[in-house]
């Protein structure tokens, strides 16, 4: 038993440090050769889970019967799963700050039918003309002040078509928020290439652009942009050499085929957001899934919210799992969370939030409560340099040298020998 012990011991150690496909046989050979059942069910019981939380860089070649079974996971492994890959490229106590700002409000010629800003509702958001960029900036101001890194700012356009002032007052937003030694979003919707290429030029970090949710269910939520025009913003972006922010929003009707399908959308993309804001639906009167949710309440009054926390849970931890090297942000919604819930996110992968006064024309949970949040739990903002999977990339260059990152190396190990002593006896 002791050889066996040995074998069993060098097989974890081959699996936890890569994903390849050779090692991942050695591993099932190795299993194999001990003849112990309990030692089949590390690599059989789910192994492409197993093989998915080994993983040290994203792939892209998903398929949809791959994030369905990841999906469906029992919601205490996933989020235990979720949380080992995220250590391997996050801090896990780093959590980014960010404050979202509406620029232009209102007034919008799309009719999705989740937005406030639409003109083809009456919600009592009134159109706005854009705000000046000096208005913007002192905006930026207070939020670095209260310890936001990025600063977004939003415009209730359909696109940019025809909008060369109102491009050349964003981009001074831009260097201005960049001069403060924050990062800059902003989300203009539709743009082209060579409008990517000035905001670009002008210092833009990222661009949201979301997707919302699938493609099959896309047509129930907007009929005025299609799916591709969506996507087609995207690879506009990307190929500027601007960062891609593109999530969606739970709570439009859709079922979990349909989150699968809107990962599956996002875990395919040449390369993955480098971040991906999960919004839950916060229904607004006079929207029509507003006053959907409004016919069904008691009060006649919308929900406050129609996502449950183990939707929201599942879809963090599977984004963590399928998009390992990507921020994924806890946006419109988050406010209906409570503390503890928020906290079981990011233990899912969540790294993200807006903070501040507000996210568009929806409430938003303010600084200090934020700040004392994360005194409590001890968390803290994250540094811009920790983007982007960096931390994976130290881990991975201190542990050629044979050094630890934060204890990462030692504590994989230690978890690798209490699975090793639960499959081989004591007495062994």
């Amino acid at each position: 038993m002791r050889n066996t012990h040995q074998t069993l011991k060098r097989a974890a150690s081959l699996y936890r440090y890569s994903a390849s496909s050779t090692l991942r046989s050695q591993f099932r050979s190795l299993s194999s050769a001990t003849g112990s059942q309990p030692v089949a069910n590390i690599a059989g019981r789910n192994s492409l889970l197993q093989a998915t939380v080994a993983a040290d860089a994203p792939r892209n070649d998903w398929t949809k019967e791959e994030i369905r079974e990841i999906y469906q996971t029992p919601l205490m492994e996933l989020v235990y799963s979720a949380s080992t890959l995220h250590r391997r490229f996050f801090d896990p106590a780093s959590v980014q700050l960010c404050t979202l700002m509406n620029i232009k409000t209102g007034g919008c010629s799309e009719d999705c039918s989740y937005c406030a800003q639409s003109s083809r509702y009456k919600t009592g958001v009134k159109a706005t003309k854009i705000s000046s960029v000096d208005e913007v900036l002192q905006a930026a101001k207070i939020a670095k002040e209260n310890g936001s890194t990025r600063f977004c700012m939003g415009a209730a356009w359909r696109d940019m078509r025809g909008r060369k002032t109102n491009l050349k007052n964003i981009k001074a937003m831009v260097r201005g928020v960049r001069e403060l030694g924050m990062e800059a979003c902003v989300t203009l919707g539709m743009i082209d290439g060579t409008q990517a290429a000035e905001l670009r030029d002008a210092g833009l970090t990222a661009y949201n652009h979301n997707v919302d949710t699938s493609r099959e269910y896309y047509p129930n939520v907007i009929t005025t942009r299609t799916y591709d025009e969506r996507l087609n913003t995207i690879n506009n972006v990307r190929q500027a050499g601007i960062h891609v922010c593109s999530g969606g929003i739970l709570g439009l009707g859709e079922e979990d085929a349909d989150r699968v399908s809107f990962l599956y959308t996002v875990a395919t993309m040449e390369s993955h957001p480098e971040s991906f804001p999960i919004n839950a639906l916060v229904p607004i009167k006079g929207t029509p899934l507003g006053d959907a949710s409004a016919a069904k309440s008691e009060t006649g009054e919308p929900e406050k919210s129609t996502v449950t926390l183990h939707d929201t849970v599942r879809m963090v931890a599977t984004a963590r799992l399928v998009l390992p090297g990507s921020v994924i942000r806890l946006a419109a919604g988050r406010i209906h969370l409570t503390e503890f819930e928020q906290v079981l996110c990011f233990m899912a992968g969540a790294n993200a939030i807006f903070t501040g006064e507000k996210m568009l024309t929806t409430p938003c949970s303010g600084w200090d409560e934020d700040k004392a949040m994360f005194d409590r739990w001890g968390l803290r903002p994250m540094l811009p340099d920790e983007l982007h999977g960096s931390s994976e990339k130290k881990r991975q260059q201190q542990h050629a040298s044979g050094t630890q990152v934060g204890g990462l190396e030692q504590q994989e190990g230690e978890r690798a020998d209490d699975a090793v002593r639960t499959m081989v006896p004591s007495s062994a």
